[in-house]
């Protein structure tokens, strides 16, 4: 029989992470002079940090020397940072335990595959490290999705074939990323958005075991 693996995406999938973003690349844009909003923001989901502020500069016409460039992205993380030192299990988004204990009771290898840095200690502050046999982040992976990379690297991690791996994704790009890698892609979300996923919910409370059966099969 087929092994069967899972891989989830992290912010917006498992923890919602993308308000804590939009906190800190806020107060940055302000800043600098610069009005940030939630629409902008969603334009950031899994865009690495260089790219989102090179977009926001963009927004705001500015242009800043590499000195600076750099000096702003450290304070962007250090702020994020803070937000999510106070995390914990109560972050972890409804149902996803659920899910993640089902998988495990069927002895289904799972990863994360995730373009956040803070990944790990996300994971830690919400006692969902264990429950991954591989975790591939932003400081394993050097291209960004839809770049299929990390899922390519779970997979391998996992020892399972790229065509028996199952991905939850909440952005597009990360929803492209894994139809690139020859996945099949579940999007957690917005289905105007994620059209392009084999199957979307708008959150796993929608995601019935009967449905994670027919996935097995």
């Amino acid at each position: 029989m087929k092994t069967t693996a899972f891989i989830f995406d992290l912010d917006g999938v498992i923890v919602d992470t993308a308000k804590y973003h939009f906190l800190a690349w806020k107060k940055l844009a302000n800043g600098i002079g610069i009005d940030f909003t939630q629409t902008q923001n969603e334009q950031l989901k899994g865009v690495s940090r260089v790219k989102s502020l090179e977009k926001i500069l963009q927004w705001g016409n500015a242009t800043i020397s590499e000195t600076q460039f750099q000096e702003l992205m450290d304070k962007k993380n250090a702020d994020y940072l803070g937000y999510i030192e106070k995390m914990d299990a109560e972050e972890i988004l409804p149902d996803v335990p659920k899910i993640i204990n089902y998988l495990t009771s069927k002895n289904a290898p799972i990863a994360l595959g995730s373009a956040s840095k803070n990944a790990r200690p996300i994971l830690q502050k919400v006692n969902l490290l264990d429950a991954f046999h591989a975790i591939v982040d932003g400081t394993n992976v050097s291209k960004a999705k839809p770049d299929p990379e990390v899922f390519l690297n779970a997979a391998k991690q996992l020892n399972v074939a790229p065509e028996h791996c199952i991905v939850f994704e909440d952005s597009q790009a990360g929803v492209q990323a894994a139809k690139n890698a020859g996945m099949i892609a579940i999007g957690i979300g917005d289905a105007k958005v994620l059209h392009e996923a084999d199957y979307v919910f708008r959150d796993f409370t929608e995601i019935t075991i009967s449905f994670i059966d027919n996935l097995f099969a």
